[in-house]
This record gives structure tokens, sequence and C-alpha cells, in this order.
């Protein structure tokens, strides 16, 4: 809402209505207050009202929002120099120029800043009668503002000309023959000159001077009984009749816009319903429309609304980021009334719909939240104790009978029926180490005794898959953590004893080389152990036991130290003699 309230000020500006252009930039400021353009163009029609301690605040604002921005350096320019603060004027066209030394309109402004300074100072003056015409920071608007010269100042011949002029007024007598100057004449003073062909200027140029003064003189003197303009019959009244119904529309979107800021939303339907009445081929007024339904909770008013946009707007060929616009506002609505997963289906082919039209990042958190909340309550609709309690039942009978896969499939549907039953946790793991595959075997078990740290069997199930992975010292450690709460666990006592066996065998040697060097390798992978080969003091510690017994024996009495040992030891990286 921002971006239109910016764009009917800039048309507002274009076409000479300064207050109307205020109004709706200080709208648009209201609604996105760190907006630096927001800020210049209002100073741009303050200046042109010659509000000029109105321009200075916005045009301030503006270079302190975007201080590298060298376009506020010229509000703020032109701002000084209608207050007649001529040496802030040059200090900050200057600075502006730093930034960008290629700038015309900070060129033109520091010149006019230096010519006022001059003057004000009793500098020699420019002699010409046209020097006061051309100068001040509000010749660019009222050009601007003017159809007949507005397009001139895309034209950068016309623009030399006019900066050259700007510079030193009596350098116009060059460019009499140009009609576009003599147009430009006329806007600045207010009158309306007669435009001569280009033979007759090249005739008159000697004696243009008084030529000039002739035609500047306003019209009507030069009438007796000063005719009415004739209407103009180049628009047809069916023409005339669709331009009056879309001003009127707006005017209505607008004062909808007003009532729905006061949260008064039954008047703001009100004058959307109108400006959809007068004028069908602008969506906004559908949309702004469903979002008044959005916050009144009426949210099928609010899809209906959002569907109507979309079809009329592919019929349109509207810009895709308004159609995108509706697609989101329909999702939020289906979202809104959702009661069940299945429900947020519609709402999430929306966002999707909506995000193939334009890529969105609110759009985008919408569907990831969407499907989120999808899948919990999927979850929550499919948990079932009681199935899962069968379903376990069922891989038991299947493992008794060593079919693995069939009971990993139990076990899998028993956990999604209730995903927090450490028992089905373990009983999938032991099917994945009879299966082989040790890490998932791994992750369950972990899962088990994350949900329920007392249960032994998880710390069983843990330790034999690390055993297989030939991970001795780690399956100690788990064998002895799960002892912890169950000291007399049969399974436990046995996988301590079968670790301590295997380690056992790597301190004296009774292994092959190619196992040797297989567990080397894994614990070369295992962060705990390059932490401690990459210690200093450890490394220290291991040239010790090389080279110097007696500190080695020191070494040991440190626990800490002790503790580290034993781990290289266990994972067969250090071999004790």
């Amino acid at each position: 809402m921002a971006e239109e309230a910016k764009a009917k000020g800039n048309a507002a500006f274009s076409a000479g209505r300064f207050e109307e252009a205020i109004r709706f930039f200080s709208e648009a400021i209201d609604l996105a207050p760190t907006n630096h353009v927001l800020y210049s163009n209002r100073s741009a029609a303050y200046a042109s009202l010659q509000r000029y301690s109105d321009a200075l605040a916005d045009a301030k604002k503006t270079v302190d929002l975007k201080p590298d921005w060298s376009k506020g350096y010229s509000r703020l320019g032109a701002a000084h120099l209608g207050l007649g603060n001529f040496e802030d004027a040059i200090t900050t066209y200057k600075k502006g120029l730093e930034l960008d030394p290629s700038n015309d309109a900070l060129k033109s402004g520091l010149a006019d800043a230096q010519a006022a300074a001059a003057r004000s100072r009793g500098g020699p003056q420019a002699s010409s009668p046209f020097e006061n015409i051309f100068q001040g920071p509000d010749v660019w608007a009222k050009l601007t503002a003017d159809p007949a010269t507005r397009g001139y100042l895309q034209q950068p011949d016309f623009l030399k000309m006019l900066q050259d002029v700007q510079r030193n007024p009596n350098n116009i007598n060059k460019y009499f023959s140009d009609p576009r100057m003599m147009q430009v004449l006329g806007v600045l003073l207010n009158v309306k000159l007669r435009t001569t062909t280009p033979e007759e200027m090249e005739r008159d140029v000697p004696g243009m001077d008084s030529e000039l003064k002739r035609q500047a003189e306003p019209e009507q003197k030069t009438r007796k009984e000063p005719e009415p303009e004739p209407e103009p019959m180049d628009i047809p009244d069916e023409e005339k009749e669709v331009r009056e119904r879309k001003a009127e529309a707006q005017r209505e979107k607008e004062a909808g816009n007003a009532a729905y800021k006061k949260k008064d939303f039954e008047t703001a339907i009100q004058h959307y319903t109108k400006a959809i009445e007068l004028d069908d081929e602008d969506i906004s007024f559908i949309t702004n429309r469903a979002a008044v339904y959005m916050e009144m909770g009426k949210y099928e008013d609010c899809i209906k609304d959002c569907d109507k946009a979309v079809d009329r707007g592919r019929e349109l060929r509207s810009d895709f980021k308004m159609i995108a616009k509706a697609l989101t506002r329909k999702g939020t609505a289906l979202v809104k009334l959702a009661k069940c997963s299945k429900d947020y289906e519609p709402a999430i082919e929306a966002f999707q719909k909506a995000l193939t039209e334009h890529r969105n990042p609110d759009t985008l958190k919408k569907l990831n939240d969407a499907q989120k909340a999808k899948k919990d309550l999927e979850q929550q609709e499919y948990f079932d104790p009681q199935i899962a309690d069968e379903e376990r039942e069922k891989g038991n009978e299947f493992f008794k009978q060593q079919k693995y896969p069939e009971a990993v499939r139990h076990y899998t549907e028993a956990l999604r029926r209730n995903p927090q039953d450490p028992r089905v946790y373990s009983n999938r793991a032991a099917c994945y180490t009879k299966l082989g595959a040790l890490p998932e075997g791994l992750k369950d078990a972990e899962k088990c005794i994350e949900l329920d740290p007392a249960f032994s069997k998880g710390y069983t199930r843990k330790g034999a898959v690390q055993f297989f992975m030939k991970e001795y010292d780690k399956a100690l450690e788990t064998y002895q953590e799960g002892l912890k709460h169950d000291p007399n666990n049969q399974e436990l006592l046995d996988g301590v004893r079968r670790c301590v066996e295997q380690i056992n065998k790597t301190n004296r040697g009774d292994i092959s080389p190619e196992d040797l060097k297989e567990r080397q390798a894994k614990a070369m992978h295992d962060p705990e152990i390059q932490n401690i080969l990459s210690d200093p003091i450890m490394r220290q510690v291991l040239i010790d036991f090389q080279e110097n017994p007696k500190a080695a024996q020191d070494h040991l009495k440190n626990p800490q130290v002790m503790h580290k040992i034993q781990k290289l030891v266990s994972a067969g990286i250090v071999q004790l003699r």
C-alpha cells in the first residue's frame, strides 16, 4: 500500500498538484517510515510550494536515512537555497558532488547557490532581464508540472541549453531560435506566448528583446472580447465517462483505505464495493476488500474475493505481483479455516501457485508454516497407542521368525502410531543390527536412550552396534553408562567383558595388522580422538612415553591425561608394551 500511495503522489506531482502529492507521500511515509525516497519526494513537493522549511526537514531526513544517495543532497541544497542559506547550500551541493561528480542537477544547484551567494555579498551580477526567471529551486518543478515542457526534460540537448542559461542568463539570446525555449519562458512567466514558425524566428532574432516583451504581455490585454475556449472534441463521450468513473473509483478506494486504518471495516467494505462497481479493471479494489473480510473473520468471503481477483487479473493480464498477492491472501484465509490436516492441502496449493507468480519471502514462510502444521496434525490424527502396541507385537513375531525386513515394517508403523515409545526404537535397532544396517540401528538406539535414559535395553542395543563397528572403546563407555542405571544387568556386564577382551588383544598385539589398521583408520575420524591428538600437551606426553619414561610415569598420575591415554589405547592408536 505504501508503493500505491507513492505512485499516486508521483502522478500528482507530475500534474502539478503539489498539495495532493504531499498528502499521498505523507500517507506512504506512515506506512513505510524508513523509506528515504518518500521523504525526498515530499521535500520536492514542499519546495514546489515554496514551503522551504518543510522541504528542509524532509531533505535532512532523507540524508539521515541514506547518506550515500546524491539526490538527497540535491533536495537539501535546494531547500537551503530557497531559505536563503546560500553557504549551507554550497556546502551541501559539494558534498553531493563528492558522491556523484557527474550529477548535472547538483552542478546546476551549486552554480545557482554560488551566484546567489555572490549577489548577497555585493559581487558582480548578471545584467540579463531573464536572470531571476531561470534561478531558484522551483524552476525544475514548474517545468516538470507543465505537460507542454515536461517532455523537454528528457532531451539531453535541451537540458544543456537550460543549464547554460542558468549559469549565465545572458546566453539566452543564443537560444531564441529554439521554440522550446519560448515555451519554457511562457511557463516560467505564467503567460501564454505566441509560438512563431521557425522562419519567423529566424527573421526576428536581431530584435528579439522587444518582440519578447510584446509576446510576454498577458493575452487578455490584446483582446477586447476574450472568446471562451472551445470544448475539446477529440475525446468521445463514452471515453470521458470511463475516465470519470475510474477517477471516482480511486476516490472510493482511498476512502476505503482510510476507513480500514480506523478499523471501520463495514464502511471500508462499502467503499471498496462501490469502487469495484465503478471500475472492474483494477483488481486492487477486490484484494483490498478481501483483506477487510480477513480482518473481520469472514474467511469464506475473503476466499471468494481472492478467486475473483485472480480470475479477473488473468483476463486483464494484470501485474503478476497482484495475482500473487491475491493467491497468498487466499492461502492465509484457508489456513484460518483449517480444522484437520487435509484442510491444509488447498492452502498449500494456493501458496505454491502464488510463488510461481512471484517469489515473495513472506509467501514462502507461510507455505513452510502450513506444511509443518499439516505434518504435525497428521501425526496427531494418526496417533493411536493401542494400534501401536498391536503393530509392535506383530513386529516381535516376525523378529522371532528371523523375518527382519517384515519386523522393521511393523515397528515403523508402530512408531507412526506412537512415536514416543522407546521399546519400539529398541526393537527396531535390534532388527537393523541383524540386517547389518548399523548406522540406522545406532540412530534408533540413541533415540531409545533419549526417550528413556533409564531403559537398559537402549544401552545394550547401542553397545552392540558400536561393538560390531569395532568401536570397542565407545561400546565400553556405553555399557558402563547403562550399568549406572541397572548395575546387575547381565547383558551389560557381558558387553563390558567382551569390549575389555578386544581392547586387551589390541594392547597385546593379538589382532591382525589388517584389523588394527582398520580400527586406527576409524578412530582417526572420531572428533574426540582428533582433539586429543591435536592437543599440544598430549603430543608432548606421547613424546615422553617414547623418549622419557620417568616423565611418562608422572603424566599417568594426572587422571585427565590417563583417561585420554586410555582412549588412544582403546582406539588402537597407542599400544603399550
